[in-house]
């Protein structure tokens, strides 16, 4: 198992998503989301769903392209398999609330597949809620602190994969 590409970037998961997706494929899937929300990480082959416990404290999200994806480690809070296709050999991490928090040139166009796995999103989730009721708790006028999102944990979503084939071939319109 051998790693070709990585790339790290840390996302705001605003109303609770991050979202990958290639580039040109930029429309939203509600069904992917609400499987999201169901699954943690759920998608339709061009647009992947994370779905974070908390909507303000930045996420880490590392995609790594492996010859051969290996398993989660046995530390990950969840996984799931996954699959992604690509046309263009681009990937786009996108903060829904945000905009576009970076961009992946793959080794080559295609459909990639392997695992997602998380750790530290049910931490990061309890701290934001904790915080938040304190401060609900608190004198009228209080304030977030001003380090609130530097929480002494990390959320993290790793996409491991490997390429597995071409692009799927387009459909022909008829005129």
């Amino acid at each position: 198992m051998g790693i070709l590409s990585e790339y790290s970037v840390d996302a705001v998961p605003g109303r609770r998503f991050i979202e990958v997706y290639d580039a040109d494929a930029y429309l939203d899937d509600a069904a992917a989301m609400d499987a999201a929300r169901r699954q943690v990480v759920a998608g339709n082959g061009y647009h992947l769903y994370l779905y974070s416990l908390q909507a303000d404290i930045p996420a880490r999200v590392d995609i790594r392209i492996w010859d051969t994806p290996p398993p989660a480690p046995a530390d990950a809070e969840g996984h799931t398999d996954i699959t992604l296709e690509s046309e263009t050999g681009a990937l786009v991490v996108n903060q829904l609330s945000y905009g576009p928090a970076g961009d992946m040139a793959l080794p080559r166009p295609g459909v990639y597949k392997g695992t997602a796995w998380w750790t530290g999103r049910q931490a990061v989730g309890d701290y934001h809620e904790a915080v938040l009721r304190d401060l609900a708790q608190s004198r009228p006028g209080a304030q977030l602190p001003d380090d609130w999102r530097r929480t002494p944990y990390t959320e993290r979503y790793v996409l491991d994969l490997a390429w597995h084939g071409g692009p799927s071939p387009l459909d022909d319109e008829d005129d």
